[in-house]
């Protein structure tokens, strides 16, 4: 069969194959989800300056260079976003396959960091130095597997078809995996990884359907091992003093209240707009420890005030509201039990950074996603974006 002007139609096929594969392309990037994306780069991009502004002045730090980690967290945050392509690309089903490999690499590392390999940074034994002046913290990557691991055995039958809801065998298996490498953790000691495991745990559980039973015996255990944790001397005395300072904030203001008097002094000090950036006193005059990582809403708070610092808040809210409408449309259980670990994890580690700023969450050495300088932090989060979008991207179509 001749085309009109004597072209073959056979000419065209490879073109019609083209056009089919630019617009399978083009329906992926119309179904990502852009709020959610675009909170997230505004949150690192805000988190860029914040990180700049706390550590330009820092020579002991940044070696006289004004702009080393206004380079390096956009390098991480590069790097996030590539990692977070990759995922899109593999897709969360065939990460679903590679569970048990990512798991075997996640408790290798975190091992190796009870070896001569690990390094001690802030009180925590809970890195790995890779030379050149970069560092890895296993423990971040770790929620993610975790979060896999327990979503890949509780949906397996349900998603099957075999299940309504996961059997009690099915959820004492994902309990014991992900008890492992928190317990790994915990010998660090990286408590407040720690306690964002728990509560991704908690959140993967309720997101399953597994019995209440299972839920109310987590809860127990927890406030049981916190216990068993405190009396029997697990804790090192860094730790046991940010509680104390915790739960008496006038307990010595000089020594281990001095971080927190510190930073809601700066917060404080902000008022509705701020002292503009780059001109906040407590920053510029290094008065806050760790302004770049752990307190670096503070930063916000101080040179933004209190519209800057909320609009950190309403962005994290609308990365949270948009994976919870990810969680709700998913058809596949496993989809939804992953949702809901992330959810959990952003949740939670949010909360409590920017929580212990405020003096109403104990110290705990978590980093704000997105905004805290950190490597591993960043790679990690961004892969956990990764996560949602394929989740929303590879749902089916309803009509």
């Amino acid at each position: 069969m001749t085309a009109p002007h004597g072209f073959s139609v056979s000419r065209y096929a490879p073109e019609r194959g083209t056009l089919a594969r630019l617009t399978a392309r083009d329906s992926m990037v119309r179904r990502l989800d852009w709020p959610m994306l675009l909170s997230a780069l505004a949150l690192s991009g805000v988190g860029s300056l914040l990180v700049w502004s706390a550590t330009r002045g820092r020579t002991e730090l940044n070696n006289g260079d004004p702009y080393y980690f206004l380079f390096r967290h956009l390098l991480n945050t590069g790097i996030g976003l590539a990692l977070m392509v990759g995922t899109i690309w593999l897709g969360h089903r065939t990460l679903r396959g590679a569970v048990p490999i990512l798991y075997t690499v996640s408790i290798v590392l975190i091992l190796a960091v009870l070896t001569p390999l690990g390094a001690t940074i802030n009180g925590a034994h809970a890195w790995i130095v890779v030379g050149g002046g970069f560092s890895l913290q296993p423990s971040e990557f770790v929620k993610i597997t975790i979060i896999l691991v327990m979503a890949m055995l509780l949906a397996a039958k349900v998603d099957a078809g075999d299940q309504i809801h996961p059997d009690h065998r099915t959820v004492a298996k994902a309990l014991t995996l992900a008890a492992l490498p928190m317990g790994i953790v915990m010998l660090m000691p990286d408590l407040g990884s720690v306690m964002v495991m728990a509560v991704i745990v908690l959140g993967v559980l309720l997101a399953s359907g597994a019995s209440n039973r299972w839920v109310l015996g987590l809860i127990g255990a927890g406030v049981l091992g916190a216990v068993l944790v405190t009396t029997l001397g697990m804790l090192d005395e860094y730790q046991i003093n940010r509680f104390a300072a915790f739960a008496n904030p006038d307990l010595d203001p000089a020594g281990v209240g001095y971080n927190t008097n510190q930073a809601r002094i700066a917060i404080g000090s902000g008022g509705l707009l701020g002292a503009g950036l780059f001109k906040g006193s407590q920053t510029t005059g290094q008065f806050v420890p760790e302004q770049q990582t752990d307190f670096v809403f503070t930063v916000a708070g101080e040179e933004l005030g209190f519209v800057g610092a909320g609009l950190i808040l309403v962005l994290l809210g609308v990365i949270l509201w948009r994976a919870c409408r990810i969680a709700r449309e998913t058809t596949e259980l496993y989809g939804t039990i992953v949702a809901a670990g992330i959810i959990a994890w952003f949740a939670f580690q949010s909360f409590e950074n920017i929580g212990m700023t405020l003096g109403i969450m104990p110290v705990a050495g978590l980093p704000l996603p997105f905004v805290s300088y950190g490597g591993s932090s960043m790679f990690a989060v961004w892969v956990a974006i990764g996560l949602l979008q394929s989740i929303r991207v590879q749902r089916p179509m309803t009509a």
